[in-house]
């Protein structure tokens, strides 16, 4: 956790807001490119939800947990436990009324128990904690990190992302006050609509930009006041910083550390009375960008490349873009059309660009077209 959260007030305010609701007609979706601070925004609702009378369950959702039905559903159930477990409901017998906790091997045996399909089941074990969750708490909020994961799989017959959609879909049209917060890369959104079509209304969706140029500087000078720091950068390593991170928290955070690391380790040798940008920037490319550089083969990393030089790279791009910029790079062979395409397609599986909704396209990694020409020049 980065120790200043900068520029994330109008979300938190949103978040508010949506906790307000009387019946659950929109539930939040954090989205955005890998650096923007997805996750660590989401820790930052946990206590605001807590004091609003929300209990919190979830976790990061592992690519097990959305194989299949059976598993996403056991999935909510261990997770709600956590909370429910303190949850008691009377059961008489003809002797006595003992008190019986909604633990997870009660509410497994519930929904084992229950007759019909996966949802059916899933349905009545929310359904009964609902009934015995104590008045002091408005609701219990899901939230699950890594959302993209999620995905129906016909070909196995096996439709987990449907399955969570339509159980929160029904039980919030009862009134039963749970909610689903996910947080994910921006091809999660359309995910969902595909499976369920009443997704789009299901949701709210945030998305995480760049900070501006005022909240970069705060994310930077702020952590080194309040921790009354002896050192400082100097005005221009400020400027030369929110260039170098184009505004996104986890770059900040990374080139700060290292300089920090880098001045703690030559203290006693030499003094450092500058940011050092060449070293950062090569471990940068080595931690971050290096990884999934590798799942692009040599024809991706072509189109890629041509990407790259698109003036409009960093914001987004069209396949007639690529197609023309391709033809007059001599050193690449042109893209056709149906090539760019498919190869977009692949790209997107590989989790490095994704489709906007209106048919044009993004780099799905932050800054990737500057690390890209950067492996020109070596």
């Amino acid at each position: 956790m980065p120790p200043h959260l900068a520029g994330r007030e109008p979300e938190k305010k949103e978040f508010v807001r949506i906790l307000e609701q009387s019946t659950i007609l929109e539930n939040p979706i954090l989205t955005g490119l890998r650096g923007v601070g997805k996750t660590v925004l989401l820790e930052t609702l946990k206590p605001i939800a807590r004091r609003h009378a929300w209990l919190w369950v979830g976790t990061d959702l592992s690519e097990s947990a959305a194989v299949s039905e059976v598993n996403i559903a056991t999935r909510l159930i261990t997770d709600i436990a956590i909370v429910s477990s303190q949850f008691i409901m009377p059961q008489e017998s003809e002797t006595e009324t003992r008190e019986q906790p909604l633990d997870a091997d009660f509410l497994l045996d519930v929904c084992n128990r229950t007759p019909g399909l996966i949802p059916d089941k899933l349905k009545a074990v929310l359904e009964l904690v609902h009934e015995y969750m104590p008045p002091e708490f408005r609701g219990i909020i899901f939230a699950y990190d890594e959302a993209q994961l999620l995905s129906d799989h016909a070909a196995k017959e096996e439709y987990p992302l449907s399955v969570l959609l339509e159980v929160f879909q029904s039980i919030q049209r009862k009134g039963v006050p749970f909610m689903l917060l996910l947080t994910g890369l921006p091809t999660l959104f359309p995910k969902l609509v595909e499976a369920r079509t009443y997704a789009e209304r299901m949701f709210r969706v945030l998305f995480l930009r760049r900070l501006s140029k005022d909240d970069s500087v705060k994310a930077i000078t702020t952590p080194i006041a309040d921790a009354g720091c002896p050192v400082r950068f100097a005005d221009e390593s400020i400027v030369r910083i929110c260039e170098l991170s184009g505004g996104y928290p986890y770059f900040i955070q990374f080139i700060c550390r290292e300089f920090y690391d880098a001045y703690l380790q030559a203290l006693e040798s030499r003094p450092v009375t500058s940011v050092p940008v060449g070293a950062i920037i090569k471990k940068l490319d080595s931690d971050f960008f290096a990884g999934r550089w590798s799942r692009a083969t040599d024809r991706q990393r072509d189109l890629l490349t041509v990407i790259a030089h698109l003036p409009t790279c960093d914001d987004e791009f069209s396949v007639r873009e690529i197609v023309e910029l391709s033809k007059s790079m001599s050193s690449i062979k042109g893209f056709s059309a149906s090539h760019t395409n498919q190869m977009l397609a692949s790209l997107a599986d590989a989790g490095l660009v994704y489709k906007n909704r209106h048919g044009k396209y993004s780099f799905a990694v932050p800054l990737l077209g500057n690390f890209i020409r950067r492996q020109e020049l070596n």
